[in-house]
């Protein structure tokens, strides 16, 4: 496979304690990864994001898509979403996010981000659905875009830009003492979709 530069096979841990995040660099070539792009603009059901925010439902320009093996249910920010089957441009992604990481995945998130006045505050990937320190694989298409972290505790912060077609993974404790966001920009004109293949609770 004709890889971007920079796919990294043994990515080292980004952060020095109390969790797990590795940076793969791009996965697909430059070609399979604007016909992914199209295709996931094209073919996911997106709906604008709602939160519910001192009792008013506030709905965001950035736009979002549920998907899984079965009809999870999935609750943040006081709302509730239900999975949709997989397409297949979804599978396909996630079969090679799965052999790239060695982790299973039974659902995923997608984001899309319009231009870089969007963005995602600081949080973390902690509600009662996921696996308690599961890894969480994201899978970036589009505008290249800054991904921070920052240490709940000593407020010491990691960044990084996350390339199109990129892979970069969260694990083990990292949800429970790292907050991460994606800051807003003017530098940024494109769209940016965004994936965070998941593992939903079925026990």
């Amino acid at each position: 496979m004709d890889l971007f530069e920079g796919t990294i096979d043994q990515p080292r841990n980004l952060l020095h304690r109390d969790g797990t995040v590795q940076y793969y660099g791009p996965q697909l070539s430059f070609a399979e990864a604007n016909h992914y792009y199209a295709s996931l603009l094209e073919k996911v059901k997106w709906q604008n994001d709602q939160a519910i925010i001192m009792g008013k439902r506030v709905f965001t320009k950035r736009k979002i898509a549920w998907y899984g093996e079965k009809p999870f249910a999935y609750s943040y920010s006081h709302t509730t979403k239900i999975a949709l089957p997989w397409i297949v441009e979804l599978l396909e992604l996630k079969a090679i996010v799965e052999d790239k990481t060695g982790h299973t995945f039974n659902s995923c998130l997608l984001n899309l981000y319009h231009n870089g006045s969007e963005g995602m505050a600081w949080h973390s990937d902690a509600e009662k659905d996921l696996e308690k320190n599961g890894a969480i694989a994201s899978l970036s298409f589009g505008a290249e875009r800054k991904f921070a972290f920052k240490h709940k505790q000593s407020k010491e912060t990691v960044a990084l830009i996350l390339q199109h077609a990129s892979l970069l993974v969260m694990k083990d404790e990292t949800q429970s003492h790292w907050l991460h966001r994606l800051p807003p920009t003017t530098k940024i004109n494109k769209p940016r979709i965004n994936l965070t293949f998941r593992t939903i609770n079925t026990n």
